[in-house]
């Protein structure tokens, strides 16, 4: 899996940014079979996380439906310098994470 963010490189205090991140999973439904008719078991994102100088800003519990390669956009205020970190979780367990430096002027 691979995770791509978009984190400006450096903005001024208390401006607001877009953040945009994207996560390359193939998401199972649960509902697709292969070529003996076995159903490929279901394994989509359930959970996503962003903490922002260690306090968390962003969680989306996720369910039935999420798109593959799930794209999440939001809005944070920028009061000081620190580390996004991004975190995403599948149903098999596995977690996936990013991180960006934010820099505040």
């Amino acid at each position: 899996m691979t995770a791509r963010v978009r984190v400006p490189k450096q903005v001024k205090r208390s401006e607001v940014v877009e953040i945009r991140t994207l996560l390359e999973h193939p998401n199972e439904s649960g509902w697709r079979r292969d070529e003996e008719g076995k159903i490929y078991p279901r394994n989509i994102v359930t959970r996503f996380v962003c903490t922002y100088g260690g306090v968390e800003v962003v969680r989306g519990d996720l369910e039935r439906g999420i798109s593959r390669n799930p794209y999440f956009s939001f809005w944070l205020r920028a009061e000081e310098s620190g580390e996004l970190v991004f975190r995403w979780q599948d149903e098999s367990g596995a977690v996936f994470v990013e991180k960006a430096r934010l820099e505040v002027v």
